[in-house]
C-alpha cells in the first residue's frame, strides 16, 4: 500500500468528495491540509457552499478538470457510487478514508479497475507531503 500511497500523494490536483463548511468534519480538515500543502484541491459536495472562498461543485462531471485523486469522505453506500462516477470518468484514483470503506466499496473500487487506498487517513501520511 504504500507504494499506492506515494504515488497518491505526487498528484497534484485532488478532489474531496464529502467536504464540509464545518470546521470540525473531516472532509473540512482534509481539503484545507491539502490545500495549505499546495495541492489545487475541489470541493464535491451536492449542498450549496464554499470552504476558503473554493466553491462546491455538486458531482465530479461538474470540476473543471480531472483530478488526479478523489478522496472520499461519505458513507459506504455513497462511496459505491462516488466509485462509479470515478469509473466513468477516467478517474483512477481513489482514497476511501476511514468511515468511508466497506469491504463492498472497495471489492467494487477493485472490479471497476481503480486504485484504491483505504484503511488509512490522508492526514496520516500529510507529513510526507
Amino acid at each position: 500500500m504504500e507504494g499506492l500511497i506515494s504515488e497518491f500523494i505526487q498528484q497534484r490536483v485532488w478532489a474531496v468528495v464529502g467536504a464540509s463548511t464545518n470546521p470540525e468534519k473531516f472532509g473540512n480538515i482534509i481539503f484545507r491540509n491539502l490545500l495549505a500543502a499546495g495541492y489545487k484541491v475541489y470541493a464535491v459536495n451536492p449542498r450549496r457552499g464554499e470552504i476558503e472562498g473554493h466553491p462546491f461543485y455538486p458531482d465530479l462531471a461538474s470540476l473543471p478538470e480531472k483530478p488526479g485523486v478523489v478522496d472520499v469522505v461519505v458513507p459506504p453506500k455513497l462511496a459505491e457510487k462516488v466509485l462509479r462516477e470515478c469509473a466513468a470518468a477516467g478517474i483512477e484514483r481513489v482514497w476511501l478514508q476511514p468511515g468511508a470503506e466497506s469491504a463492498e466499496a472497495i471489492r467494487l473500487g477493485e472490479e471497476l479497475g481503480l486504485k484504491v487506498v483505504h484503511h488509512t487517513c490522508a492526514m496520516v501520511h500529510r507529513r510526507t507531503w
